[in-house]
């Protein structure tokens, strides 16, 4: 019996080689950078061949619609550990994330769906089925495996994903310029030293994936969240009112500080810690990380500082949403017929219908984010000069457009 088992995977296991090896040949003039960088991979040395991943229903240039395209769960195969703990990551939720944007659904569908845009770092989230079926119906057929936003086609190599390079793609620019952030901060500094041999191998210098993916471990969090909001309120009063007012104008809480249908959505995407005991092992896992080149104390000071500056950012950002929402209750600007309640809708984004409600959005995603942001990757010029300068210019010529609208008003 178990001769004739073997036998038959012995079949398989040629019939498997030999598809293969047509698919080398054909694609070797077809696509040859694909065929050149598989043959330098671990799947390549391990007999990972491309029916593993694609299938063997494609088998020639006729049935190209035949080919099969990877998921997570194709990865899980081998992989199943990183899949799974990826899967309880804020990487899983970014496509759903990306969806959940009012603002989103106003955009060309090439910035979305097509990748070109949101969605071409978005799509390291899950997709369900249908999602994946409806975007194939609509042309996207590819970015759909998750895993290869980071492992990288068809090397797929872990000390490429473990660069901080790998990072930089996605977490530059507007509303989230860790790059910029990390590679200009001392922590940056000595690990691109470390690159280019000016500082010995053993250097201590920590990347993005040292502190964010300890040991390797994929559920990629943090204590604040992409918002910095969370729950429980602070015991700082003034604090605890600011929040209130940024909840607000997220849509989370109404006018009376009661939570919305939004919260289901912030629970959904995992963009902010909803209890003091999610929030704290987030941030005792931190601890714990940068303890290995610091002092405790010193690292509970520094993040303490990041802290502090969120509490202060909040307090400029709610000042300038009550000024906004005054020009509402006020009706010297009307309210869009889509927000829910006389606040502004910071997730309107760019599509924000004045000129002093865009500069609101501006304030809230790139220089509120900045501020907290430059604190926690140890780069003062972000915190202050990207961050919170730029805010207190914001507030202040907020303030001066409001002023202005009501003048022109009573005339």
């Amino acid at each position: 019996m178990f001769k004739k088992i073997f036998f038959v995977i012995s079949i398989l296991s040629f019939a498997g080689t030999i598809y293969a090896q047509n698919c080398i040949e054909c694609h070797s003039k077809a696509t040859p950078q694909i065929v050149s960088d598989w043959k330098t991979s671990k799947h390549s040395q391990n007999d990972v061949d491309c029916t593993v991943c694609h299938g063997d229903d494609h088998k020639s240039e006729a049935d190209v619609a035949k080919v099969k395209l990877p998921t997570p769960e194709t990865c899980s195969t081998c992989h199943e550990t990183q899949v799974t703990q990826f899967k309880k990551g804020k990487h899983s939720a970014s496509w759903a994330a990306m969806n959940a944007m009012p603002t989103t659904h106003a955009l060309p569908v090439a910035l979305t769906q097509g990748m070109k845009g949101c969605g071409g770092c978005h799509k390291v989230g899950l997709k369900s089925e249908e999602e994946i079926k409806k975007l194939k119906a609509d042309g996207s057929m590819f970015g759909h495996a998750s895993c290869d936003a980071c492992h990288t086609r068809h090397t797929f190599r872990k000390v490429e994903a473990q660069q901080p390079q790998a990072c930089q793609t996605c977490h530059q620019g507007f509303d989230h310029p860790q790059w910029e952030m990390y590679s200009g901060s001392k922590h940056g500094v000595r690990y691109m030293l470390k690159q280019t041999g000016v500082l010995p191998a053993n250097t201590a210098a920590p990347t993005c994936q040292t502190c964010h993916m300890p040991e390797g471990n994929h559920e990629v969090r943090t204590a604040w969240g992409f918002l910095a909001v969370r729950l429980p309120m602070p015991e700082d009063k003034q604090w605890a009112d600011d929040r209130v007012t940024v909840l607000q104008g997220l849509g989370v809480l109404d006018p009376e500080g009661k939570p919305t249908k939004l919260v289901d959505v912030v629970k959904a995407a995992d963009v902010a810690r909803l209890s003091q005991e999610d929030w704290q092992r987030e941030r005792d896992k931190m601890i714990k990380v940068c303890s290995d080149c610091h002092s405790e104390n010193y690292v509970k000071a520094e993040l303490q500082k990041g802290d502090d500056l969120i509490r202060e950012a909040d307090h400029l950002m709610a000042e300038a949403i009550k000024v906004v929402a005054g020009l509402y209750k006020d009706k010297i600007i009307p309210k869009p017929a889509a927000y829910p309640f006389d606040y502004p809708l910071l997730l309107t984004f760019h599509d924000a219908p004045t000129a002093v409600e865009q500069k609101l959005f501006v304030m809230f995603l790139e220089h509120r984010m900045r501020t907290f942001q430059g604190a926690f990757h140890n780069n003062p010029d972000y915190s202050l000069w990207y961050g919170w300068s730029e805010m207190k210019r914001d507030l202040q010529e907020i303030k001066e457009k409001a002023e202005e609208m009501r003048a022109l008003a009573s005339k």
